[in-house]
């Protein structure tokens, strides 16, 4: 099992070029796993009508939404092309996010799982936008639990272009003007996950998501449901100031580090920043995989009952 130092060696290497890109996860006290670099966020789509008020009765507040007059297959065709092929092509990929999965689910502490995770990285162009969708699909597959992505990235959004949907009202509007969160919370494709979008860039993101009224949602979404975990796509850590104030909003950070980009030493001093206790792991993205490794991985996923005769 890996540890942090690990890590720590291998930020600021540069990859190979032409090399298939992926990650590896490297959990505090686990072993290094591999991702995929974030991809470039396709143009949002043109901005719907005004969105509808519905029923704001104590149901989920994601699910009373209108549903999606397009089926399955052409929602999927709206998301960004590497996240599909992420999440419904790669053999590798998805068994990593489940390692991850069950880390948040099943801690080794023995205290009770996170409901509220952040996803930040150390500078921008990292994957954590796309790590946290590839998560938020993890948990959502899974048999109990509802997952809820929420982009606090509200300087520079990406998480809802990676699903194909509107970014262009969701957070900011909630913030600002207070319109029904029921209104603002968007279906996706997977079942049992829902995104809260950032809305169009604001003049002061540091002062909304530090407000009360962001303090307050991030505490109802907590509690509102036993069975949902929100998952928060927040800007890199020490480029934008929101990022350390929502850190003590959430229960756990989750941190993203691309090879090549973050140095050792700023690795180090943000892992100190932000404390042992608090953070869950690193996602240490931007690894090559050998042939190797990936044949190894093809090799367990096409297992059938009859390998085990």
């Amino acid at each position: 099992m890996g540890k942090i130092s690990d890590a720590l060696e291998k930020a600021g290497r540069a990859g190979k070029k032409g090399a298939e890109n992926q990650s590896k996860t490297l959990l505090a006290e686990t072993s290094k796993e591999e991702l995929p670099a974030s991809p470039t966020p396709p143009k949002l789509q043109k901005m719907p009508e005004p969105p509808r008020q519905v029923d704001t009765s104590p149901e989920r507040v994601e699910m009373s939404t209108e549903p999606t007059e397009r089926s399955e297959p052409e929602q999927e065709s709206l998301w960004d092309e590497r996240l599909l092929k992420a999440v419904k092509e790669d053999d590798y990929l998805p068994e990593i996010f489940k390692t991850l999965r069950s880390r948040i689910l099943l801690p080794g502490d023995g205290k009770p799982a996170p409901k509220t995770l952040m996803v930040t990285s150390v500078e921008p162009k990292e994957g954590k936008s796309f790590v946290a969708a590839n998560l938020g699909v993890s948990l959502a597959q899974g048999v109990d639990q509802h997952c809820l992505l929420v982009s606090c990235d509200l300087r520079r959004p990406s998480l809802s272009a990676l699903f194909g949907l509107d970014g262009g009202y969701g957070l900011v509007d909630y913030l600002r003007d207070k319109i029904e969160l029921s209104t603002l919370i968007q279906k996706t494709s997977v079942d049992k996950l829902s995104i809260l979008a950032s809305g169009r860039p604001p003049e002061n993101p540091a002062e909304l998501l530090g407000s009360s009224r962001m303090r307050d949602l991030v505490l109802e979404l907590a509690k509102r449901y036993e069975d949902r975990i929100i998952i928060f796509d927040c800007p890199p850590y020490q480029l934008a100031a929101e990022s350390a104030v929502l850190a003590k909003m959430v229960d756990k950070i989750v941190l993203v580090v691309r090879e090549g980009l973050a140095g050792r030493h700023q690795v180090k001093k943000l892992i100190e920043k932000i404390g042992q206790d608090q953070l869950l792991g690193i996602v240490f993205n931007g690894h090559t995989t050998n042939v190797i490794e990936r044949s190894l991985m093809r090799a367990y996923s096409s297992y059938t009952p009859q390998d085990y005769n």
